[in-house]
């Protein structure tokens, strides 16, 4: 499988995992471990709504340190672009990184990002010196505005985030893919089963993010690999070329005598 390049890092693997609502520490650690991931993301704002992390960067980073992951803390649960820019320069802080998942939620019920406020802040922190990764919906014009202020990289959601339902919208999916075919694309929120991270990589999209998925599965070890190995298989089966879909029956044993194409 190809390496995926996002703000001048190669990343051998296609698979971004959360960090938050795991059973125990060690089953966080064990998770990461056994998903493949080279990049972990974690919320600093329920970090410190916590009365700050208890150790608990210690752990994400020692389950990181062999395979040389990297975290991408994120701005989850700001309600303006203000508090999100205020929250990633924090982070910046007191993690060592310019990395930073930006998140602005608009609506309460959908937790659906608010486009403008999210377009703000990527504007902002790109200014600031940020490798901004913005969570945002599929609308093809919001996404094509957080490209104009400079960011390298979209994270558009599959569904409403930690509501497992997969790619509820694949038509605006392949849009994305067909109209910004030199942007990496990372299906973000929403997947809930391995076999939707691997229809999101076989349309062509870069890589998976996913939390609750994982977090919240009766065994959330077997559940990581799962999901590794069903985003390895999803971009595999794209850079070999999925069959197009026919609409009546094409038989698939020869009938000229010949077992195979013969030019």
């Amino acid at each position: 499988m190809s390496s995926l390049n996002v703000y001048g890092v190669a990343l051998a693997s296609r698979f971004l995992l959360g960090s938050a609502g795991y059973p125990s520490p060690q089953v966080l650690a064990d998770s990461i471990a056994a998903s493949g991931a080279e990049v972990v993301t974690v919320g600093l704002k329920r970090t410190l709504a916590a009365g700050g992390d208890n150790g608990f960067i210690d752990i994400v980073r020692a389950a990181m340190r062999e395979r040389g992951a990297r975290l991408l803390p994120n701005t989850a649960g700001c309600r303006t672009a203000r508090e999100a820019i205020a929250l990633a320069h924090m982070a910046r802080e007191l993690y060592g990184t310019p990395w930073i998942k930006l998140e602005v939620v608009g609506d309460e019920h959908t937790l659906q990002p608010d486009p403008w406020g999210t377009v703000e802040a990527a504007a902002q922190l790109i200014r600031d010196g940020f490798a901004v990764f913005p969570y945002c919906t599929d609308d093809l014009v919001t996404c094509q505005r957080l490209l104009d202020v400079g960011c390298e990289v979209l994270m558009p959601w599959g569904a409403p985030i930690g509501s497992g339902q997969g790619l509820i919208n694949p038509f605006a999916l392949r849009t994305l893919r067909a109209r910004l075919p030199g942007v990496p694309l990372v299906v973000d929120a929403g997947i809930g089963a391995p076999s939707h991270a691997a229809a999101a990589m076989e349309l062509g999209f870069d890589a998976v993010l996913l939390n609750s998925a994982v977090s919240q599965a009766v065994d959330p070890v077997r559940m990581a690999r799962a999901f590794g190995l069903a985003i390895e298989a999803g971009r595999a089966a794209f850079e070999a070329g999925v069959m197009a879909p026919q609409e009546m029956a094409v038989a698939s044993t020869p009938v000229s005598g010949h077992p195979f194409l013969i030019p």
